[in-house]
């Protein structure tokens, strides 16, 4: 990651996961989105996913991505925000906005999860 990173928290119910963006023209549209509400849906049984309310821009990014478990992405073909919880294959399309640190059991609890995504500001 980029020391220039920027870190989000993502509150599923009274839990808190971290997670540090890396610093590109991508991430600072999403930087740019929040606070966001999201439903994650399951997809495919390796990852949660959902719509954004804007598209990112992915100027300058690699064509695809390989991603791993904690992985926040980008899908440019659907516009749609996807956290990984299993490995998968590399993509055309698949953005690398971010990766969780620690445990992220609690997106993997049920089909259906809400998040409230927003900037960590250390107080």
């Amino acid at each position: 990651m980029n020391p220039a990173s920027h870190q989000i928290k993502i509150k599923v119910g009274e839990h808190i996961l971290t997670a540090s963006l890396e610093n590109h023209p991508a991430s600072q549209d999403f930087i740019d989105m929040l606070p966001l509400q999201l439903t994650l849906e399951d997809y495919a049984g390796i990852e949660k996913v959902s719509q954004l309310p804007g598209r990112l821009n992915i100027e300058g990014r690699p064509a695809g991505h390989q991603a791993a478990i904690g992985d926040i992405t980008y899908y440019a073909p659907w516009g749609n925000l996807a956290i990984f919880y299993k490995p998968f294959r590399y993509p055309e399309g698949l953005v690398q906005l971010g990766q969780i640190q620690g445990d992220i059991s609690v997106l993997t609890a049920s089909e259906s999860v809400q998040v409230h995504i927003e900037l960590w500001e250390e107080k």
